[in-house]
């Protein structure tokens, strides 16, 4: 049974040091663009330089997050980026934008590809399909169970998962919360942590329904084993070096068959203690806050954690062999794994007391102290009556160890081919706006579905919705199927989709890869939704690239941004309905009061009202307030449609925001002018 990867998070050079010196076998780190962890301190150019030859020096791996969406506008910066990091010879670029994936497939052909947890990955396919497109390791979301993992461990895709530390109260990738609220976009790396702020299903000022313990699975290591995790990550870019020290030496400790201390982790941070978050399946106990008491804790146990990382680990053993000849210059070998150095001192001199023998030269040449390296064997080939000074043969000691250090870091960087590739765009716009915008809407019902076929091009529906009866109200050209934003059983979804392409549905939207991979697989015709957070002309055109016959852009994106791409990919923009700010997987109206009381809202703290839209695998929190431009649909200059999401069983409403009539009650313009 192969051990998987311990995975550090690092926002600073300490704490990189701290994780590698309590055992980390691999470290992520963010820079200071384009990280998903803009407030943590993050890494300099030169710091990142340090950082790789640092990993490399104890053998592991160091891995760049460049996992936040880009604009049009920073594509030049960003290339430039990748390639710096590139030459520095960082192991692998963890990405969520397919424009960004692509940008740095063009400038590092050979680059290595992570598959952040932000593209919302959740079945086999979905990684089987990433495993096609040439990533080498997909993060899975963390809302999944053993079962499913087991799944993806099984394709031929390293697969990375989380195993301790904070976890999000919506999928990752599909929170918009922190940017609809405050302009501070988690997928541009400014979440703003709304989520931990009071919200209540009952109008409770102190209730935090959307707070969630922290993780960890260390206790069910040796389950982890099992399923062949390659990677087992520790969240915490953000933490303090005593945070990071402690969960990688207790993750270690738990991987090696013993018993983590869990009150330990508990004392430095968490919310309430623990869960074991889905990995079961059950999806109970999982709420819960940073309490006084883990305030109180952490502040007594810091000091002792310093002892973890104070000093080097020593993880090279080093093999010494000096031969002394009268006459002849002394000359030290260390031999480290293949490595062989040699330092060539000064002509022992004749002896006047005590000669050098084999003891004075263990004693000295073992003393490699606060460094990486430990002695092995040391041997000698030593003739009669000579000397050499103790402070000599430290000298030589030193060489030796900085000449060992310079090699393995050379041995351990990769190197990569670096191109002189600048991102290109076309110089207008490649999509011309019809005069009249069609429309597509999202219903919720059969009654919405056939009135809002009256009015739009197609109406995009829940393929669990779908059967003969919708079919007799509305023509199966004009459907699009949507699968559930969030995939809870593979063979389940796949079975379905075939049922509806037999009932002649050909269209699909896709919401996620897994989504994509399933809809290819079964050809169908694949239109994109602005859950892939398509943000940039070179997201449209890869997925152009990959079968896609149109794309709803980000909802995060502003009217500007939006005329400004240049793609031959037809795009859509949502222009009428209640925004998703996330997708969670947990029910806080049902953790907080239970479903048999449920208001069908929530309440945040200054008294806006959030919509529940609840299915049976997952909860949509949506916005408290109605987007409309269907009055401004001309400011829009690039998109061939537009998208509206209805939220409730209304035919009225249907009516009145496919014909472009505004909604009573409070509106908002979403991003579209103030923008991330």
């Amino acid at each position: 049974m192969k051990r998987p990867e311990v995975l550090a998070p690092a926002g600073s050079m300490e704490t990189l040091r701290a994780a590698l010196r309590s055992g980390a076998d691999a470290v992520y780190v963010g820079g200071k663009r384009f990280s998903a962890r803009s407030s943590a301190s993050n890494f300099t150019d030169e710091e990142l330089a340090e950082a790789a030859a640092l990993c490399h020096l104890y053998g592991a791996k160091l891995d760049l997050a460049v996992n936040t969406v880009i604009s049009d506008d920073e594509a030049d910066s960003f290339c430039e980026y990748i390639k710096y990091a590139a030459s520095v010879g960082v192991d692998a670029f963890i990405v969520q934008d397919w424009g960004c994936a692509e940008l740095i497939r063009r400038c590092v052909p050979d680059a290595v590809l992570h598959a952040s947890t932000q593209m919302s990955v959740h079945t086999a396919a979905g990684a089987r399909l990433l495993a096609g497109l040439g990533y080498s390791r997909v993060v899975p979301s963390r809302e999944l169970d053993r079962d499913t993992i087991k799944k993806i461990c099984a394709e031929n895709i390293e697969t990375e998962i989380f195993v301790h530390g904070a976890l999000c109260m919506s999928v990752s990738g599909q929170c918009y919360m922190s940017a609809m609220m405050g302009s501070r976009s988690a997928n541009r790396g400014c979440c703003g942590q709304a989520c931990r702020l009071p919200f209540s299903a009952v109008g409770s000022k102190e209730k935090c329904a959307l707070s969630l313990k922290d993780l960890s699975l260390l206790p069910r290591a040796d389950e982890l084993k099992e399923l062949g995790i390659d990677s087992l990550k520790i969240e915490g870019r953000m933490k303090r070096p005593e945070y990071v020290a402690s969960a990688v030496n207790e993750l270690s400790q738990a991987l090696d068959g013993n018993k983590p201390d869990m009150q330990l982790l508990r004392g430095i941070f968490s919310r309430s203690g623990f869960t074991d978050g889905y990995f079961t399946g059950k999806r109970t106990d999982m709420f819960g806050v940073r309490e006084k008491d883990d305030v109180t804790a952490a502040q007594t146990l810091i000091p002792q954690i310093h002892q973890l990382y104070r000093f080097e680990r020593q993880v090279h053993k080093v093999d010494l062999h000096a031969v002394m000849r009268t006459g002849e210059p002394l000359i030290i070998t260390a031999v480290c794994g293949n490595i062989s150095v040699t330092a060539k001192g000064d002509i022992p001199s004749p002896a006047m007391n005590r000669p050098t023998d084999l003891a004075m030269l263990e004693k000295q040449l073992s003393k490699f102290g606060d460094t990486v390296f430990s002695p092995g064997n040391i041997t000698a080939e030593i003739d009669d009556g000579l000397f050499v000074p103790a402070g000599k043969l430290n000298e030589l000691r030193r060489e030796l160890a900085d000449q060992l250090s310079e090699l393995i870091i050379a041995h351990n960087t990769p190197a990569y081919t670096v191109t002189e590739y600048s991102p290109e765009l076309a110089p207008v716009s490649c999509m011309k706006a019809p005069d009249r915008l069609p429309l597509r809407a999202f219903c919720r019902t059969k009654e919405q579905a056939e009135a809002a076929a009256k009015y739009t091009e197609y109406v995009i529906v829940p393929d669990k919705m779908i059967d003969q009866e919708l079919l007799d109200r509305v023509p199966a050209e004009k459907i699009v199927a949507s699968p559930p934003r969030f995939v809870t059983d593979e063979d389940k979804l796949t079975a379905r989709l075939k049922k509806l392409s037999e009932l002649g549905i050909s269209r699909l939207l896709c919401h996620t890869p897994d989504h994509i991979s399933l809809g290819k697989e079964l050809g169908f015709r694949l239109h994109g939704s602005f859950t892939l957070n398509v943000y940039n002309s070179f997201s449209a055109e890869y997925l152009r690239g990959i079968g896609f016959e149109d794309c709803i852009v980000s909802i995060e994106s502003t009217v500007s941004q939006i005329n400004a791409l240049r793609t031959e990919l037809p795009l859509g923009a949502v222009v009428y309905g209640r925004l998703p700010l996330m997708l969670t997987r947990n029910c806080p109206i049902k953790n907080e009061i239970g479903c048999e009381r449920c208001t069908g809202q929530l309440i945040d703290r200054t008294g806006r009202k959030l919509p529940i839209a609840c299915s049976k695998e997952y909860v949509e929190i949506l916005n408290s307030d109605v987007l409309c431009m269907t009055d401004r649909l001309g400011e829009f200059s690039n998109i061939t449609f537009g998208a509206v999401l209805l939220d409730k069983e209304d035919s009225q409403q249907t009516t009145a925001a496919l014909s472009g009539e505004k909604p009573s009650g409070n509106i908002t313009r979403g991003l579209y002018y103030r923008g991330i």
